[in-house]
């Protein structure tokens, strides 16, 4: 009963935010652009090696960064598919999680805090991609995901390098069919993938303030330090800027692939 509240306080919020009009909106998911499909299956083959990726778990050593207080420690990051993922630091200043995962065809997102307690994201918020830390995992790899729009940007340079920028966005499927208008620009994602590798240098989206889903916080993921493991090629090094300011630096310590991780501990509701 309490996440049926909330997925209606979601569309309730929304509307008021996008206007009805949207409502009116076909909600039929538009076509992929194809030279975005084929740009995006090489790069998944770059990074899977053509080995099917269910689920990941990331062991790396972690430095967060809010304003002049530092912490650091370890992270261990968990992804299942698209739609589930899971954050835990194990920082100097205490622990945090993230959390999200899908319910009835709507993204759900929770966080915890140093104090214990479990926060419900904000609903314009759980809609970019959960498994952000691993590309392969991302909606680049769109192909079992009819919900997922791709459209080719064009060429252009990204952190000094010539790159390939790919858009995506998510139009659900399910459920929230009907309210894939509202949903879809807030899962808007920019990914950039190396010209010659074709390994994701960067991704990009926004989140907002909880109280205001129409103000832009700009997010950039960079990845880094391509190794070949567990028979595929994953990124070593990945951090996360906060409106061009560094919050979290992940070395990848460990890799674990397809070790079957249960859904529960993606339980955000």
């Amino acid at each position: 009963m309490q996440t049926l509240i909330r997925l209606s306080l979601h569309l309730i919020l929304l509307c008021t935010v996008l206007g009805p009009t949207l409502l009116l909106s076909q909600s039929q998911a538009p076509a992929s652009d194809p030279q975005a499909i084929a740009l995006a299956a090489q790069a998944t083959t770059a990074l899977t090696n053509g080995v099917a990726v269910n689920d990941i778990t990331l062991f790396a050593n972690a430095t967060w960064t809010s304003g002049s207080e530092i912490e650091t420690g370890s992270a261990t990051l968990r992804a299942k598919g698209m739609d589930e993922g899971r954050v835990d630091l194990a920082l100097s200043g205490g622990n945090r999680t993230e959390i999200r995962t899908v319910s009835n065809g709507f993204s759900l997102g929770a966080s915890i805090g140093v104090d214990g307690v479990q926060k419900h994201a904000a609903p314009h918020n759980c809609w970019t991609s959960s498994s952000w830390f691993f590309p392969a995992l991302t909606p680049l790899t769109f192909e079992p995901d009819p919900s997922v729009v791709l459209s080719y940007v064009g060429q252009e340079m990204q952190n000094g390098i010539v790159v390939y920028h790919l858009r995506a966005s998510r139009w659900p499927q399910g459920g929230a069919a009907q309210a894939a208008p509202l949903f879809s620009p807030f899962s808007a994602t920019d990914i950039y993938l190396d010209r010659r590798s074709l390994f994701p240098v960067s991704m990009t989206f926004n989140t907002h303030p909880d109280s205001d889903a129409s103000a832009n916080i700009a997010i950039e993921i960079r990845y880094s330090s391509y190794q070949a493991v567990s028979g595929i090629t994953a990124p070593m090094h990945v951090q996360k800027f906060v409106s061009g300011t560094l919050e979290l630096d992940l070395l990848v310590t460990g890799v674990t692939l397809n070790s079957g991780l249960p859904d529960s501990i993606f339980n955000a509701q």
